[in-house]
């Protein structure tokens, strides 16, 4: 198959601080390179080098993203304000050079000269034990394959060499494209067996801090808390060789610094700004800034439907209508988000995602819920994540603030950014500030890992309702057939029953802000919302 045919067969699968204290990064002795070398600033860097790494954070997987391969990956698009995005509905070859894709299956073959960054050459073998250890480390991963219905080793098989096939399930539409994402990258398998132990079968311990992909880029150097060093691979067939040979990732805490490195010309790109940096560095335009809406993502105050007082709808709703909802839009967002709140009503009548809710600030309604539920003197915790201040102190105070007039005392616990993960694990937390986004820009997809019977990690409300799961499994298997009538139905109906219901209480979609030197192009916007190395050019 060509690659033209590749395309047009995959692209048809989807279904309708001042400027004086900022450190110095650049030494003189350096200035030659800068033109092939990329340096970026954020707030934190990764935990693990390796996304099936137990807890690893988002910053981890930029790494997964540029240093393995996974067999097919996504074209971009220029959006209508002339910037960049991955496309979701089409598809391009990364280790594979062919796909084929049949009624129950779909068969790879791979580029017979891709090679593993110790030369190893890539085999069929390397991609069904990366698949096989996607689908059994448990955790992140495991659900993530789940979420494209690949579940099981015996799925995944070798035809011969360079081939490889992937038997489907059942038929469901998010699963080539589940294979596009980062999980089901490709792994030097001889490598890790080397390093795997009975207790550690998978080598994860070896992956946390090495890379033993076929990627575009390989980490040289990994000093955690402090900087991500990259190098190109020269011998990389995934694509078009990147023009950056090298990419120094700076972990700078502090917002201040960042943002003096990027206004003194020190940085190259600053990533993952916040709201109020990025309004006014808009505003003084000496750098190019960036803003896209994150694709099916949300902030929103999370109930443990689990524990008193919030187990009572009546509660929960009115919490909802007690939200100060515009003034938490203008102390925390600037202007840079998408209102999710003060729509017509809570049954929604399409199936756009996100959607607004009916709620909106009405203190009266709040307390005549609050009076119809029995709650009274209630005392609980509101608690966010340390490592998105910027946007969740705010929005906490205000939330404090207003749930003190119905009767609700609260107290703000900030988690760290390291612990984030781990204690939304743990479901213990009654009321929080949470953010999530789908990788899979689809309803069901989100509602698969935020609301499903399965209580995943980001269902943080643990939310379970049998009535939801069939609506959820039924908007699934209408699409995977074309079911146009049936989807629309099961998709405006979980959607009303989970703002009926409100275990979450949207607030708003927020911006994904970047800003870069005005020599820097081709950045793309990606559903990880991480940087995409690959693709950028330092003029």
């Amino acid at each position: 198959m060509k690659r033209r045919d590749f395309l047009k067969s995959v692209s048809g699968i989807a279904v309708g601080a001042a400027a004086a204290q900022a450190p110095a990064i650049w030494s003189p002795a350096k200035a030659d390179a800068r033109s092939e070398t990329l340096l970026v600033v954020t707030e934190g860097g990764p935990n693990n080098l390796d996304i099936h790494g137990v807890g690893t954070n988002r910053a981890g997987y930029e790494v997964s993203w540029n240093c393995y391969d996974r067999l097919i990956g996504h074209e971009t698009k220029t959006l209508p304000d002339g910037t960049l995005s991955y496309d979701r509905d089409k598809f391009k070859p990364e280790l594979a050079e062919d796909m084929n894709l049949s009624d129950m299956s779909v068969t790879f073959k791979l580029k017979k000269n891709a090679k593993f960054h110790d030369g190893t050459p890539v085999t069929a073998k390397d991609v069904k034990w990366s698949l096989d250890r996607s689908v059994t480390v448990g955790g992140f991963p495991t659900v993530q394959m789940k979420a494209g219905s690949l579940s099981d080793k015996e799925q995944f098989v070798i035809v011969d060499d360079s081939t490889i096939r992937v038997d489907f399930a059942k038929k469901d539409r998010l699963t080539v494209p589940d294979l596009a994402v980062i999980v089901p990258s490709v792994y030097n398998s001889e490598l890790l067996k080397k390093k795997a132990t009975e207790k550690d079968p998978w080598a994860l311990e070896y992956t946390k801090s090495n890379t033993a992909g076929s990627g575009a880029y390989k980490v040289t150097s990994w000093k955690p808390g402090v900087e991500t060093v990259y190098e190109r691979n020269e011998d990389w067939v995934g694509g078009k060789l990147p023009q950056l040979k090298k990419v120094i990732w700076r972990t700078v805490p502090s917002q201040g610094n960042r943002r003096a490195l990027m206004e003194r010309g020190d940085a190259d790109i600053s990533f993952d700004l916040s709201s109020k940096d990025t309004f006014e560095m808009k505003k003084d335009g000496k750098l190019v800034i960036i803003s896209n809406p994150i694709g099916n993502g949300m902030y929103s105050i999370d109930l443990n439907v689990t524990k008193p007082p919030f187990d009572n709808p009546k509660v929960r709703q009115a919490v909802a209508y007690a939200l100060p909802y515009q003034k938490i839009m203008d102390a925390a967002m600037f202007g840079l988000a998408n209102p999710l709140f003060g729509g017509p009503s809570n049954t929604v009548a399409d199936t756009t995602w996100p959607a607004k809710t009916g709620y909106a600030n009405d203190m009266a309604k709040a307390k005549a819920l609050m009076a119809e539920s029995g709650a009274s003197d209630i005392e609980t915790t509101i608690s966010y994540d340390l490592g998105t201040g910027d946007v969740s102190e705010p929005v906490s105070v205000l939330v404090q603030e207003a749930l003190g007039q119905i009767g609700i005392k609260t107290s703000i616990n900030k988690v760290p950014g390291a612990n984030w993960r781990s204690e939304m694990a743990k479901k213990s937390m009654p009321l929080m500030l949470n953010f999530f986004s789908g990788w899979l820009d689809y309803p069901e997809y989100f509602f698969f890992w935020a609301y499903s019977g399965q209580n995943a990690i980001f269902n943080t409300p643990s939310y379970v309702n049998p009535d939801m799961d069939t609506l959820i499994d039924g908007a699934r298997a209408a699409a995977a057939v074309g079911d146009k009538e049936k989807y629309t139905r099961d998709v405006e109906g979980f959607i009303s029953k989970a703002y009926t219901e409100v275990p979450r209480i949207p607030l708003f979609q927020p911006y994904l802000n970047i800003a870069t030197q005005k020599n820097i192009s081709g950045y793309a916007y990606w559903f990880h919302r991480q940087l995409d190395y690959r693709s950028i050019v330092k003029g």
